[in-house]
């Protein structure tokens, strides 16, 4: 069962707006996550779903709107302040630090929570375990596979100790079975209290995933709702999903 958003809301975004010159990214956008809420958040290239996420995590300015995590108001906000807050994201292109080890880099994580450098290493010991790259810890990133890279982008994030974690495209180029796995990771990442809003242009990946679903289009919300009523939806099918998904998901 989905947490009910609208009671005592984790991430709180209201009348978020933001243009580029002559395009609206973002119009209007309001949408509410409850505490252990699984989001999806999809739409068609240049929806604006990146820069909903720039907004959120502090790398972007709203033009107008407000985004309050927590109860508190984060616009303003440096991405580091927002960070130590307890909401943390990873990007669709992955750039760690490519000759530090997976280890060092997950630690450079964890050292936003710990300023002791034993418990930082600790942490991000328990980080990389955990999205199963400890065989590998000591490897330098820059040598990773695409899909372990997307592990360890994940890991960074998950070593400043999220309560929201914001995951962008973390499914992008992987195969079936990567996939597979990746999602098995993101459930047990929610089920262990993690709320995630997730942007996935894999359908199935994100149908499986959410409790709900925000679509937009043109930067504008056009759809919110179960997975079920997102995909049945026609405003959805024609801006988005198309009828081949469709008649896909039905067969």
């Amino acid at each position: 069962m989905a947490p009910d958003a609208r009671a005592g809301s984790l991430l709180d975004v209201r009348g978020l707006s933001k243009r580029f010159g002559g395009l609206q990214a973002v119009s209007d956008l309001s949408l509410a996550m409850a505490e252990g809420e699984m989001l999806g958040l999809i739409g068609p290239n240049g929806a604006g779903k990146t820069t909903v996420f720039n907004l959120v995590s502090g790398f972007l300015g709203p033009d107008k709107g407000e985004i309050r995590f927590g109860g508190r108001s984060i616009v303003g906000l440096k991405p580091h302040a927002i960070c130590r807050q307890g909401l943390a994201r990873t990007f669709q292109i992955v750039r760690p630090f490519p000759h530090l080890s997976v280890l060092d880099n997950v630690k450079v994580g964890a050292l936003t929570r710990h300023a002791n450098a034993r418990e930082a290493l600790e942490q991000a010991r328990a980080v990389v375990a955990r999205v199963g790259l400890a065989p590998k810890a000591a490897v330098a990133a820059g040598s990773l596979t695409l899909a372990d890279r997307k592990r360890l982008e994940m890991a960074r994030a998950l070593a400043t100790e999220p309560t929201l974690l914001l995951l962008d495209e973390v499914m992008a180029g992987l195969n079936a079975t990567e996939i597979e796995a990746i999602v098995r990771l993101i459930a047990g990442i929610n089920e262990s209290g993690v709320s995630i809003l997730l942007i996935e242009h894999n359908m199935r990946a994100v149908m499986a995933l959410s409790h709900r679903i925000v679509v937009l289009s043109f930067g504008e919300k056009i759809a919110e709702g179960p997975p079920s009523a997102v995909a049945s939806d026609a405003r959805v099918i024609e801006a988005y999903l198309g009828e081949e998904y469709v008649h896909t998901a039905q067969a």
